[in-house]
């Protein structure tokens, strides 16, 4: 019933996150959110807020699915709270280098361990009646030119590795898919992902059967016509875009894009509104409730249970005797500055922060708290206080910003008395650059003041030139987090006597498909100590309390979406701060608030270390939970932590002076890489200590079949708390001169050391021993066989004699299996 021009109508974005209704089939709106540690919303209500989980790896790190599917459970009742059909969530991609600026956001760096956590969570969230749209399909793993590089990648690793949780996905019933920014070189086509007709046609709605709409990552829509045959669905945001303003239309008429196409495009959209219930046409999908209860214990329990112990020397945690403490020294750039999220759409506008100060406070009300920064871990100073501000020569407080057209006209003015720096909508129509002019209140002593912009600029603090640029930047920026924190360019100033400095800037408005842009940042360091007088004073404060805590990190400015890091190393002086502390107290507990790795030089002189990652809204909480023993800290970590940023397999893996990033390891991403070097890191892939020491002491094969094989694992807490351990399963492939594949012919495929292939969780009182099921599936002794004149393309089971090994992570495996495709087994013990 719907005619040329509604069908295309209906496959672009109506806003940045709605899509547009079409009353007369019964359709509404449907509503699209960031997640992937609460929902966002819309940023249409200015006082919109929202829950907030840990970040997704911690997720990860309790490699849990049944809690998953928990966590998308609560997804769905934040979706539903704020009016969401589809949460843009999760991110599957891997974390195939430890600098990759969304690190963070993602789950694993090991295919099977993130497909499984993305599936469960997918599930939880879907069977509540909220769509997830997994991202970013695929080949998306940096940061760096990310709209323009070119992702090189062999068959067989594309299909094994960085198709394989998106599979995984797929099989678990994902509504929706989201399409990456990057070109894809894979499969004899080099195409932008938005329009790779192999990887999204023939792959994921032929293959795989999926039957959603593949939505375009915002803004990654270059072209009309390419996207529209090669697979795309949906092009947001909208309301501009290619296929608009009767583009996609003519296309169609003209007999470059035939309409059954867009049919099939406007049936896989109606599909998505029908699962969340959008579409009004008397069909019900299913009797899954549309909402949930809510879970709001959840957010603290993560926070402990997801934060990986590295370091838990003469038991140290949890504390053997919490109501002696009397004062506890808070220490370091994140102690009071906690980092709760990452940088970029992953971060939410929190409603109930409970800060590391706040949870001490409550759970341990005897005790005074007392805090000392120590170093700073921030690009910039702090923002300035708009309090100092004076509008030159009226005494007023506030910041006069006149807008200019492109002859430098003055064609509107305003006076801002509370400065954020972010220019939008309030810009009025011709505005090409801003004209920013305040006087600050300075007292006495050395301070620094500067601007942080982007784009073509001019500053002049306290008369003197400190910046200047004509380089002009289009509206690509705003997909760049550079964009929210560019780093500042300023000027010591050395005041003798109270006095105004002035800041004078020009900046760019910057184009935008949103309208026009700006970004000016003021800042300011107050007088104060050296950082060599703070980091003494942060070891006599640690040496004088009871309980000394040091937190360290990064923040939004090191970790997000927009950038990679240049290095591993905690940012700033934090390194000196940790080992200073440790020189006067042994014993102080060292708390690391980051999402991504960071070279740790002290992690072993330490006597406790826990990795406490982006925490999310009950960071405080969570904390004393850890301490106090009511929460075990049972995380195990999702990837490999290295001693040394240049013994990483891939340090950067950003792309080359011609765009492409060559995928050159193949299979062995993460802990592979590490086994195929040879080095250890400075903890691997798996590892965590939890609070209490297992055994594993029988292993042996329950049942076989043709989908693959189960096997039961004797384990036992031979400490003195309950706790649960995770037992986890590597496979190490059958010698070379024994591997054949069931079809008769050479496998000569490359196959990482070990790889895994199953794990499971367990909760055991102490001195008790249980029986844990791994559960292998036949995909994973599988390799994907590229197509050759012998044979096309396909999976295949090389035989031979594989052995599974058994333990706590990929380095400590006691015990093994010895398995042979056709099927039989040996069991070993150890």
């Amino acid at each position: 019933r719907l005619t040329l021009e509604e069908k295309a109508h209906l496959l672009t974005g109506k806003t940045a996150w709605r899509t547009w209704a079409l009353p007369q089939i019964g359709l509404r709106e449907m509503v699209f959110s960031d997640g992937p540690v609460g929902v966002r919303g819309t940023g249409e209500s200015a006082d919109e807020t929202s829950d907030c989980l840990p970040s997704p790896t911690a997720l990860a790190a309790c490699w849990d699915e049944a809690l998953a599917h928990r966590v998308g459970r609560w997804f769905a009742d934040q979706a539903r709270r704020h009016g969401v059909d589809v949460v843009l969530a999760p991110v599957v991609n891997l974390q195939r280098v430890p600098v990759g600026g969304r690190h963070f956001e993602c789950l694993s760096e090991d295919p099977l361990l993130t497909g499984q956590i993305g599936a469960a969570l997918i599930a939880g969230t879907q069977e509540c009646g909220v769509a997830s749209c997994v991202k970013h399909y695929v080949g998306n793993e940096v940061e760096t030119d990310r709209t323009s590089y070119i992702s090189r990648i062999d068959e067989q690793t594309l299909r094994e590795v960085y198709l394989a949780p998106f599979e995984r996905a797929i099989r678990a019933g994902a509504w929706s898919v989201m399409a990456a920014y990057n070109r894809v070189d894979a499969a004899g086509e080099d195409s932008w992902m938005v329009a790779h007709h192999h990887l999204l046609v023939d792959v994921l709605k032929c293959e795989w059967g999926f039957d959603g709409p593949v939505v375009s990552d915002w803004t990654a829509v270059r072209e009309t016509v390419p996207p529209a045959l090669g697979g795309l669905d949906l092009v947001m945001p909208g309301p501009v875009s290619p296929w608009s303003d009767g583009r996609l239309v003519e296309a169609a008429r003209a007999g470059l894009v035939p309409e059954k196409i867009l049919n099939d495009k406007v049936v896989r959209l109606l599909w998505l509104a029908e699962r969340v219930g959008a579409l009004d046409d008397g069909v019900k999908l299913s009797d899954a409730p549309v909402s949930t209860r809510p879970d709001p214990t959840l957010p603290r329990e993560l926070v402990a249970r997801a934060s990986v112990v590295l370091t838990n020397q003469d038991d140290a945690l949890p504390l053997r005797d919490p109501g002696s403490i009397r004062t506890i020294a808070l220490i370091g750039p994140n102690a009071t500055d906690t980092r709760l999220l990452g940088g970029g759409s992953a971060s939410v506008p929190i409603a109930h922060p409970v800060s590391l100060v706040d949870g001490l406070k409550a759970g341990f009300p005897d005790a005074e708290i007392i805090t000392w920064q120590g170093v700073s871990s921030r690009v910039n100073p702090p923002a300035i206080d708009s309090a100092l501000t004076r509008v030159p020569g009226t005494g007023r407080r506030g910041v006069l910003v006149e807008y200019l057209d492109e002859d430098e006209r003055v064609i509107a003015r305003d006076v801002i008395t509370e400065w954020s720096g972010h220019f939008g909508d309030e810009l009025p129509t011709g505005a090409s650059s801003l004209r920013i002019t305040t006087a600050v209140s300075l007292e006495p002593g050395v301070q620094w003041l500067g601007v942080g912009t982007v784009g073509r600029h001019r500053v002049v603090i306290d008369g003197q030139l400190v910046s200047q640029s004509d380089l002009v930047v289009g509206g690509e920026v705003m997909i760049n987090s550079s964009f929210n924190v560019p780093p500042a360019q300023g000027v010591s100033v050395h005041v003798d006597q109270p006095r105004a400095v002035t800041i004078e800037a020009q900046v760019q408005c910057i184009e935008t498909q949103w309208g026009p842009r700006a970004r000016a940042g003021l800042y300011h360091r107050l007088p104060g100590p050296s950082e060599d007088e703070s980091i003494a004073r942060a070891a006599r404060l640690a040496s004088e309390a009871d309980l000394a805590i040091v937190v360290v990190g990064t923040n939004e400015e090191t970790e997000s979406e927009g950038w990679d890091r240049a290095n591993l190393d905690l940012p700033g002086r934090q390194d000196d701060l940790v080992n200073a502390v440790l020189d006067q107290r042994h014993d102080a507990m060292i708390l690391v608030n980051a999402g991504a790795p960071v070279v740790m030089p002290w992690l072993d002189r330490a006597r406790t270390v826990v990795w406490f990652w982006f925490p999310g809204q009950e960071a405080g909480s969570g904390l004393v939970d850890i301490l106090t023993g009511r929460t075990e800290p049972a995380g195990r970590l999702p990837w490999t932590l290295p001693d040394a940023h240049q013994h990483a397999p891939i340090p950067f893996g950003q792309p080359d002076a011609d765009g492409v990033i060559d995928y050159a390891e193949g299979v062995d991403v993460g802990y592979r890489g590490w086994l195929r070097s040879g080095r250890r890191p400075a903890r691997p892939f798996g590892f965590g200590l939890g609070w209490t020491t297992w055994s594993m002491d029988a292993c042996h094969v329950t049942r076989v079949s043709d989908d693959g094989i189960e096997v039961s694992v004797r384990v036992t807490n031979t400490g003195t708390r309950r706790g649960t351990a995770v037992v986890q399963g590597y496979l190490r492939p059958p010698l070379a001169e024994s591997n054949q594949s069931d079809g008769g012919e050479a496998a000569d495929v490359k196959r990482p050391a070990l790889w895994l292939a199953a794990h499971a969780c367990a909760e055991v009182d102490p001195g008790q021993s249980t029986h844990v099921t791994l559960t292998l599936e036949r995909r994973s002794f599988e390799v994907w066989r590229p197509s050759s004149d012998a044979a096309p393309s396909g999976w295949t089971l090389p035989r031979g004699t594989y052995q599974l090994c058994v333990g706590h992570n990929v380095l400590d495996l006691p015990l093994q299996v010895d398995i042979t495709w056709p099927m039989t087994t040996t069991d070993h013990r150890p």
